[in-house]
């Protein structure tokens, strides 16, 4: 345990309603995937993520439940039940399936969070094709990189962002229809493109879903590496058992929840944890148009009597910051679980959490090529501040040595991995099999997290073996914002680094030398932060960028992204043996 954060303990007897994972111990002995499987409907042994989401309640006693509850920026409410959901995704399959998308090609979706991104989600899976969501935030740059490597046939977006696909569509000869969803924002629609409307509102209710099986690709998130483009983790079908299972014991999740995951459905939390585990669960999810705003987050926990609430410790830092006064003026005792993910959760934040909503926050761990939950704090167990918790109860992580031989002293340090297979795992990198195949080896899947295991099996985060940067729970590559910048005609190199920040865990802070003829003005910082803002968008862009005369580097010409962070963070610089001689 952290020094000066005691463990929470939780008496069950007092949780206001009885958890679905009672004893961790005794589950993890008789947990059978089969079990979990058992309980979705899966004829004949085929399985889809929107048969099981949305056709399966829709198709029974649920059909008039409500699935969603969308609250607009403006705060107008609209409710769509199940069996809404069902004809609305069953439109958007007929249009695509009307425009001769078929099983397997990846079509990609660009949009805020409105009806029609779930629609079309759930629409896309519906004929076999696979989902590919993205950050809205996006830059023209990183949609152009992921759009090209999977090779996507289409792209659904709205008026809003349409700029951002028309920036680069003549880089993307393999994208046949760019559809546009129109009518929310009172838009007209440019004849190479096609309106949702006029595609989906005159196609029937009626579709037959694809026949897929378990190994059936499903969704594929693109995830950032320190070297190299993004990679696109693929998913299959089989991915919903996971989902359904993590949903229900590690976010507890029972059917007459309001349940609210305030991710991005561009990242993989807003679709695992967003769509895939609470509809498979059968619950009623909130999904907000708008962006962070304390006084509105309490007020939408109020309105709509919130139960599960999952969100981010970046999120949490910032609610932490508006005072304990704020949450005080709303009635938040519907609230029965508050969970956080994205990256570790400080221990003053569980303190802070246990204060303010009676209950301390429960973070838990997993990754985009996990595809689910791996390891969780559970409402059932005492909570351990900053620890990522115990893992659950389907799958074996631990912490190994360097020859991957398992660590069992507490508290030893060493690599966390994962014992593949497991239903959400992720299947390959798209048209990267080398990449894919070095994350695996001794037996062990390689999270690329290092860690530590304490005598009762809580794993405690330490840090990344490579220097992705995690800012705001979105992982950003070093390489991806270094090449952007590069293309400046004033930046001869960049180096790109996390720099620490109270909020946000990380910001991204950028070094460049500049070419001959060019010198660091006011003039040239704003044009190179617009720049980069431009092409990558406000998410990944640098927040600082400083010029310096030289860049630390190998022998071998590798920036060391390491040294950099060294010296601006005033810390040891540690072996320079292979520093370049200037």
């Amino acid at each position: 345990m952290i020094e000066g954060y005691p463990e929470i303990a939780r008496d069950v007897a007092s949780l206001k309603r009885a958890p679905n994972l009672g004893d961790w111990a005794a589950l993890r002995e008789s947990f059978s995937w089969d079990d979990m499987w058992a309980e979705l409907d899966t004829p004949g042994g085929l399985i889809n993520m929107a048969h099981e989401c949305i056709d399966r309640h829709a198709n029974g006693a649920n059909a008039d439940k409500p699935a969603i509850i969308w609250q607009a920026a403006d705060d107008h409410v609209e409710t769509y039940t199940y069996g809404d959901f069902k004809r609305q995704s069953n439109k958007v399959a007929n249009a695509l399936k009307g425009l001769g998308i078929e099983k397997g090609e990846r079509v990609f979706i660009l949009s805020d969070r409105i009806p029609e991104l779930y629609f079309s989600c759930f629409g896309i899976l519906k004929i076999g094709a696979i989902m590919a969501p993205l950050f809205s935030a996006f830059g023209p740059e990183p949609i152009k990189e992921r759009v090209a490597r999977a090779e996507g046939s289409v792209i659904i977006t709205t008026p809003k962002l349409l700029p951002k696909v028309n920036a680069i569509r003549s880089q993307l000869p393999s994208v046949r229809h760019v559809i546009v969803i129109a009518h929310r924002e009172g838009a007209t629609v440019a004849p190479e493109d096609i309106d949702y409307a006029s595609i989906v509102d005159p196609a029937s209710e009626e579709f037959e879903v694809e026949r897929t099986g378990a190994e059936d690709w499903s969704v594929m998130h693109f995830t950032s590496g320190t070297t190299g483009l993004p990679k696109g983790a693929a998913h299959v079908h089989n991915a919903i058992v996971g989902h359904y299972a993590t949903g229900k014991y590690a976010l507890d999740l029972q059917p007459d929840d309001i349940y609210w995951c305030t991710a991005d459905p561009g990242w993989v939390t807003g679709t695992s944890y967003g769509m895939f585990a609470p509809f498979s669960n059968g619950v009623t999810a909130l999904i907000d148009e708008a962006g962070f705003a304390a006084r509105r987050w309490y007020r939408l926990i109020q309105d709509h009597r919130v139960t599960v609430w999952y969100t981010a410790p970046t999120a949490i830092r910032l609610l932490m910051r508006s005072g304990e006064s704020l949450p005080a003026q709303f009635d938040l005792s519907s609230l029965r679980f508050v969970g956080s993910v994205g990256e570790p959760l400080n221990p003053e934040a569980v303190v802070w959490g246990n204060r303010v909503f009676e209950q301390p926050i429960l973070d838990n761990w997993w990754q985009t090529e996990t595809g689910s939950i791996m390891c969780a704090n559970y409402p059932s167990q005492p909570v351990r501040p900053g620890s990522m918790g115990r893992p659950f109860p389907g799958v074996h992580v631990t912490v190994v040595d360097d020859e991957g031989n398992e660590l069992t002293e507490p508290a030893a340090e060493g690599a966390l991995v994962v014992q593949p297979p497991w239903p959400s795992m992720f299947r390959t990198y798209w048209n990267d099999q080398e990449r894919y195949d070095s994350r695996f080896k001794n037996g062990w899947y390689y999270t690329g997290d290092r860690a530590k295991r304490d005598e009762d099996g809580y794993i405690w985060f330490v840090g990344r073996d490579d220097d992705v940067i995690n800012t705001a729970g979105h992982l950003v590559s070093p390489f991806e914002v270094e090449s952007v910048l590069i293309e400046h005609p004033a930046v001869a190199e960049a180096g790109v680094i996390g720099k620490p920040d109270e909020v946000a865990m990380e910001v991204v802070k950028a070094f460049v030398t500049l070419n001959e003829g060019h010198s660091e003005t006011p003039e040239l910082m704003r044009e190179l932060n617009r720049h980069c803002r431009d092409r990558l968008g406000p998410a990944v862009a640098p927040r600082e960028i400083a010029v310096i005369d030289i860049l630390p580097k190998t022998r071998s010409g590798k920036i060391m992204r390491r040294l950099l962070k060294a010296r601006e963070l005033g810390l040891p610089e540690g072996d320079t043996s292979t520093l370049e001689e200037d």
